[in-house]
C-alpha cells in the first residue's frame, strides 16, 4: 500500500493514500476494518469487514447523510433513538437517513460482511448529470422517495439488487476506483426508478423485545447442557412466545430450535478437538441425554459422526506433524 499517513486514533488505526482510506479496530482475535473510497464531491462507498459484535468505527456521525446499506453476509443491528431495531440479512438492502439518529450498530453473528454508499447531502451535487450525462439522479429526491415517512426502507435481494452488488465485491485492483464510480452511478439510477410498489415492507423490533431475546439467548448458551423449552423463555424474560420466536429469527436468522443444535454441534466439536471426553460425556455436556440423538444432530451439522470428526482431526495432526 502507498502510504500517505497512518495514524493510531485511540483504538483505530487509519491508513490512507490517494484512493482509499483504511480504517481497522482489533481486539485479541476480533477485528472491524472498513475500507472507505471517495467517489465523487460528497459520494463514498464504505466495504465493512466485521468479525466481532460491536461495529465500533463510525464514518457517519455528525453527518447529514442518505446512507445505502447492502449485506454480504452475515448480519447487522441497528438501534435507533426511537427504540426501533432494524436487521439485515444476506442480500438486502436498505436505505436510510443519517443524522445521528441511529444509536448503535451491532453484529449478532460477530460476522458481517456489506457496502455502504454514503451521500453527504450537504456537500453531493443536487443532480448528477453534472458528472455523467443523461444520469438524471437528484439524491434529495432520493430522500423523499425512500426516507420520507420514516428512517429507512428496506429490500430483500433480488435480481437487480444481486447483479449490482455481486460485482462490487470481487473488483480487480487496477481499474477499481473507475469501475466503483459507475457501479454507483448505475445504483443510484436503478433506485431513482425503481416503483414503491416493488419494495418488501421489513419488520422492526422494539427495544423490549430485542433485550428480551438476547437475553433469552444469552442464557441459553449459558446453559447449553441443559432443556430449556420456549414457554419457560417465554415466562423467564416477560415476552410473549410468539414475539420470542419471530423476534429470535429476525435478530439471529435461525429459529430458537436451529440456533441452538447449531451452538451445541460447534461446541462439541471444540470439545472433541481438544480433550480426551468420550462421545458420550460430550453429549451430556451439551445437554443430550442420548447419544444416538446427538450424533445425529452433529452428523446433519458438520457432515460426519463425532467419532468420524474426531479421527479426522488427529489424522490432520499427524499428517502436519
Amino acid at each position: 500500500m502507498n502510504r500517505i499517513y497512518e495514524k493510531n486514533l485511540g483504538s483505530v488505526i487509519t491508513f490512507a493514500n490517494e484512493d482509499y482510506h483504511i480504517f481497522k479496530s482489533k481486539e485479541n482475535s476480533e477485528k472491524c476494518i472498513l475500507t472507505c473510497y471517495p467517489l465523487f464531491e460528497g459520494i463514498e462507498l464504505v466495504y465493512y469487514d466485521v468479525h466481532k459484535q460491536t461495529c465500533d468505527i463510525d464514518l457517519t456521525m455528525g453527518r447529514k447523510l442518505l446512507q445505502i446499506n447492502h449485506c454480504q453476509e452475515g448480519r447487522i443491528e441497528f438501534e435507533y433513538k426511537n427504540g426501533e431495531y432494524l436487521y439485515l440479512s444476506k442480500g438486502d438492502l436498505s436505505i436510510q437517513k443519517r443524522s445521528d439518529n441511529i444509536r448503535s450498530r451491532y453484529c449478532p453473528l460477530n460476522h458481517y460482511h456489506g457496502i455502504s454508499v454514503l451521500i453527504d447531502m450537504s456537500k453531493v451535487p443536487k443532480c448528477l448529470s453534472c458528472v455523467l450525462e443523461d444520469v438524471f439522479v437528484t439524491p434529495s429526491e432520493l430522500v423523499k422517495k425512500f426516507c420520507t415517512n420514516k428512517s429507512y426502507t428496506v429490500m430483500r435481494e433480488n435480481k437487480s439488487i444481486e447483479h449490482i452488488f455481486s460485482e462490487l465485491y470481487s473488483v480487480p485492483d487496477n481499474i477499481r476506483k473507475g469501475y466503483l464510480k459507475v457501479k454507483v452511478l448505475e445504483l443510484l439510477l436503478f433506485l431513482s426508478g425503481l416503483e414503491l410498489n416493488d419494495i418488501e415492507e421489513r419488520k422492526y423490533y422494539s427495544h423490549s423485545q430485542v433485550t428480551a431475546t438476547k437475553n433469552a439467548k444469552d442464557y441459553l448458551i449459558s446453559h447449553i447442557d441443559e432443556q430449556i423449552t420456549i414457554p419457560e423463555l417465554s415466562e423467564m424474560f416477560g415476552i410473549s412466545q410468539t414475539a420470542l420466536k419471530i423476534c429470535f429469527k429476525g435478530i439471529y436468522g435461525d429459529t430458537i430450535h436451529t440456533f441452538i443444535s447449531n451452538y451445541r454441534v460447534q461446541i462439541a466439536a471444540r470439545l472433541l478437538k481438544t480433550t480426551d471426553k468420550s462421545i458420550l460425556e460430550i453429549s451430556g455436556d451439551v445437554g443430550y441425554n442420548n447419544s444416538s440423538k446427538f450424533a445425529s444432530v452433529f452428523k446433519k451439522v458438520m457432515g460426519v459422526s463425532p467419532n468420524e470428526y474426531r479421527k479426522l482431526d488427529v489424522a490432520l495432526e499427524h499428517t502436519l506433524s
